[in-house]
C-alpha cells in the first residue's frame, strides 16, 4: 500500500476520534458533525469540476473521507470507532451511482 494512503487512513481515523470526543463531551451533537460533512459533500459533489473534469470513480475518491467520517459518526453509540476497514466496507455498501451513471 502506498505510505501516503497510510498517512489518510491515520488522519481519517484521528478526525473520526475528535468528532467523538466533542460529541461525548457534549460540545456539538451527532446532528452537527452530521450536517456539517453532509454539507461539504453536497459542495465537492455540486462542483462542476467533478463532472466534467473526473472520472465516477475519482469523484468517489475525493468523497470516501467525508464518507467514511459520517460512517464513524453514525457509529456513536459504539464503545469505540470501528476500526478502518469496517468503516471502509460500510461507505463501499452505502456508496450510490451517480446520475450520469444511470
Amino acid at each position: 500500500m502506498n505510505v501516503a494512503n497510510l498517512q489518510i487512513e491515520g488522519l481519517l481515523m484521528a478526525v473520526a476520534a475528535i468528532n467523538n470526543t466533542l460529541v461525548r463531551k457534549g460540545l456539538v451533537s451527532v446532528d452537527d458533525v452530521d450536517l456539517a460533512l453532509r454539507k461539504v459533500e453536497a459542495s465537492l459533489t455540486g462542483d462542476e469540476r467533478l463532472y466534467e473534469d473526473m472520472s465516477p470513480s475519482n469523484r468517489d475518491a475525493v468523497c470516501f473521507p467525508i464518507r467514511l467520517l459520517m460512517a464513524a459518526n453514525a457509529a456513536q453509540g459504539e464503545a469505540d470507532i470501528p476500526p478502518f476497514s469496517d468503516l471502509a466496507k460500510s461507505v463501499g455498501q452505502k456508496k450510490q451511482p451517480y446520475n450520469d451513471q444511470m
